[in-house]
């Protein structure tokens, strides 16, 4: 039976490469329409944790991974020999950025060695697709070759795809089922094969001319964001000075029924995706004689912000007669997003060096993230406090970073301790409380 048939009557074999916030919803998702998959996992923590059923990430079904796991859909391995049966290899791998900001894709090199090694010792040809977010030519310039180098031909032994994860972790309105798929291949043949097997389990498969333009649409989404967000914290700082309620604006501005899209400012950005994308295309980009400028601005906007927080700790601190040296700061919320435990790339760790670097000493409130282990503070091991009455009688100033739900927001402003609220959380939940520079222009 031919490649699309298997992937068309679901007798293919799926291989997912990296269980991680992107893989294992895959790996679930294409389990449950029918597939046999392999989930390969280098992690052995990780790995035996997936096997006992564990989900580790928000917005997955425990149950129903142990339901695929117990009747054979899916198996968990760390054994790069067991991708060798199947027919379609998706890698789902990081793809971080170096000190400097450059690309860092040893995590795709190394699951394009392990597909290369796969394609080559199995008896069928296979179809690989990429979902790691990267620059637009790293399917083509990185993954291409390193299958090419192993003696393997184009057609005879594989066809190559890239499909760009749309993952939002711990939003359970859209999921991998109902967010539409996009797919490019390196020929026709390749994008019809992985619209083919994408279509088994999500809603709508787009299908675009070429890998180039399925990686950079990837990026486009997430730099669309990422500047937008840029513009309202920019804002933010201006009305700021001027004494002017940024919120109200935004929300006046909302009223608008069209021609209008509303971002909201914040300390920071965080998660796997938007505060990393653009540097992937200015770093591209510079291959090509290209200035990305306004991507680039708005990156050097939204990394700033931490610092224009810590500034408003400062303030509010001053209002009563403080300093931030030898101060206690409670930072609320230290996930990226609210309602998830994520805290890659999240402000909060910035924003917590500063102020300790100020001399404040800072402790944090998050039901989500029992135990904070920020790199900026050199891997020191943090814990949860509990937000009590207690608690904030025993700080200085309270910062809002991430406005989780379940958070005691009416606590916090009758506490009568200072608090910057980043989020506008307070007012969203039905709290009237005036910023403070409002307050002094009134005072």
């Amino acid at each position: 039976m031919e490649l699309n048939e298997r992937i068309a009557a679901r007798e293919a074999v799926v291989g997912i490469i990296g269980l991680g916030y992107v893989g294992l919803p895959l790996a679930m998702e294409a389990a449950a329409s029918g597939f046999r998959v392999v989930g390969l996992e280098r992690d052995e923590a990780k790995r035996l944790r997936l096997s006992s059923g564990a989900v580790l990430y928000e917005g997955l079904d425990e149950y129903r991974l142990r339901r695929l796991l117990e009747e054979g859909r899916l198996r968990i391995s760390g054994e790069v020999r067991d991708l060798e049966a199947c027919d379609v290899l998706c890698i789902c791998v990081p793809t971080p950025l170096t000190r400097t900001r450059d690309p860092e894709l040893g995590y795709v090199r190394e699951a394009a060695r392990q597909a290369a090694a796969a394609v080559r010792e199995g008896t069928r040809p296979k179809l690989v697709v990429v979902e790691s977010t990267s620059y637009p030519g790293t399917t083509r310039e990185e993954v291409l070759p390193l299958l090419e180098d192993s003696g393997l031909e184009h057609d005879r032994h594989f066809h190559l795809a890239y499909s760009p994860e749309r993952v939002d972790p711990g939003n359970t309105r859209w999921t991998i089922a109902n967010t539409p798929k996009l797919a490019g291949g390196w020929r026709p043949c390749c994008a019809a094969l992985a619209e083919s097997f994408y279509s088994a389990f999500v809603e709508r498969v787009v299908r675009v001319s070429s890998l180039e333009v399925a990686e950079m649409a990837k990026l486009l989404e997430n730099i669309f964001r990422g500047v937008n967000i840029a513009l309202v914290n920019e804002l933010w700082m201006l009305c700021d000075r001027m004494g002017i309620d940024v919120w109200e604006v935004i929300e006046a501005a909302s009223t608008k029924p069209f021609g209008y899209m509303a971002f909201w400012p914040g300390p920071g950005l965080g998660g796997h995706c938007i505060p990393i994308d653009p540097f992937y295309l200015s770093w591209k980009a510079r291959e090509y004689d290209f200035q990305t400028e306004f991507i680039e601005l708005a990156g050097k906007v939204n990394v700033n912000m931490p610092y224009f927080v810590a500034g408003l700790v400062s303030r509010e601190l001053n209002r009563v007669g403080k300093t931030l040296k030898g101060s206690r700061v409670l930072v609320v919320g230290v996930a990226y997003k609210p309602d998830v435990g994520d805290t890659r790339e999240t402000p909060a760790a910035k924003l917590m060096k500063i102020l300790r670097e100020a001399g404040a000493l800072v402790f944090y409130h998050d039901p989500h993230v029992p135990e904070f282990r920020p790199e900026e503070l050199d891997g020191e091991v943090m814990r949860s406090v509990d937000l009590n009455r207690e608690t904030l009688e025993g700080c200085d100033c309270v910062v809002v970073v991430t406005a989780h739900s379940g958070v005691d927001y009416g606590l916090l402003a009758e506490s009568g301790v200072p608090v910057v609220d980043t989020r506008n959380a307070l007012r969203r939940s039905g709290i009237v409380r005036r910023s403070a520079r409002r307050r002094e222009r009134r005072g």
